[in-house]
């Protein structure tokens, strides 16, 4: 929602001051110039990237136009998810979760969180590590390692449609002045013919320079910055299930765990403890009591 008020604000303003000018917009409507630059820079796109960054680039600028996925419901969810998989676990012992991780849809756990389910790579993030811990051998040191790569890695993916896209609105002003500069040579072959004739085709000319400029700053360039903000508010959500999964298996007890996990959430989204506390605890299926026990180590 914000993104289309912020685009209407932008090209609102820019023709708003332009008529404050007495300016012409149907100067401004200069298809073929929009056909240089718009299709040039696809082109671009296009030459410099694979398919599947090109399809992260469409995938990436329709997710800004919805609001943010890693809201403060979807935290408290995922808490409240965790603190029941790994209450589950200190009750049956951690290989009992091993069907849980193999077969997730079917897991009583799992399979109540329709929303985490749809997120595949969180899905299969959260089960790969408690496969490798059930399974016995593994240090936490070691599984934070193998959490730490795979979040490194998926940053890295989610970061490439963002640089190209970026590429793409740093091509834009060039694209301009190439618009420019063909309009230039119109004008120059017109020359001796009126100049009404003439003026049009310079005020043209300059058009694509001014739609390079505007597209960059004002239009691609704001989205590749939005795109790499949800990127990070991803990246801070596997930061939160990598906290929790590495607590619990170092002994920590599921409520501290969680805990642990409420604290690195990003403080503009983040949930007081009450506010967590009383969503465990009312949340229809969740445990009616996290009070906190000794610690010890998860059942083998």
């Amino acid at each position: 929602m914000f993104v289309i008020i912020g685009i209407l604000v932008v090209f609102g303003a820019v023709v708003a001051g332009y008529l404050m000018e007495h300016g012409n917009l149907r100067v401004l409507l200069q298809p073929a110039e929009l056909v240089i630059i718009g299709g040039a820079s696809i082109g671009t796109v296009l030459i410099g990237n694979p398919i599947y960054i090109l399809k992260g680039i469409a995938g990436g600028i329709a997710g800004t136009f919805g609001g943010s996925k890693f809201g403060k419901d979807r935290y408290l969810e995922t808490l409240k998810m965790m603190y029941e998989l790994f209450g589950r676990a200190r009750k049956e012992g951690l290989m009992a979760l091993e069907t849980d991780s193999d077969a997730p849809d079917q897991s009583p756990v799992f399979s109540q969180y329709p929303k985490f389910m749809k997120d595949h790579h969180a899905l299969h993030f959260v089960c790969d590590t408690i496969r490798m811990a059930a399974g016995g051998g593994v240090e936490p040191f070691d599984v934070d390692q193998m959490m730490e790569l795979d979040m490194d890695v998926h940053h890295h993916d989610a970061g490439q449609p963002i640089s190209a896209l970026s590429t793409m609105a740093d091509s834009l002003p060039g694209l301009g002045i190439v618009a420019a500069v063909l309009g230039v040579v119109i004008t120059m072959g017109a020359l001796g013919g009126p100049p009404e004739e003439i003026g049009h085709k310079v005020a043209a000319a300059l058009v694509g320079t001014f739609l390079g400029i505007l597209l960059c700053y004002g239009l691609i360039g704001p989205i590749a910055a939005n795109m790499g903000k949800c990127s990070e508010e991803e990246h801070a959500y596997y930061h939160v299930l990598r906290v929790v999964m590495i607590s619990f298996m170092k002994g920590v007890p599921p409520t501290l765990a969680v805990e642990f996990g409420r604290r690195a959430i990003p403080g503009h989204v983040r949930p007081s403890f009450q506010e967590c506390e009383k969503y465990i605890k009312n949340t229809a299926g969740a445990p009616a009591d996290i009070t906190p026990v000794p610690a010890e180590a998860p059942a083998a």
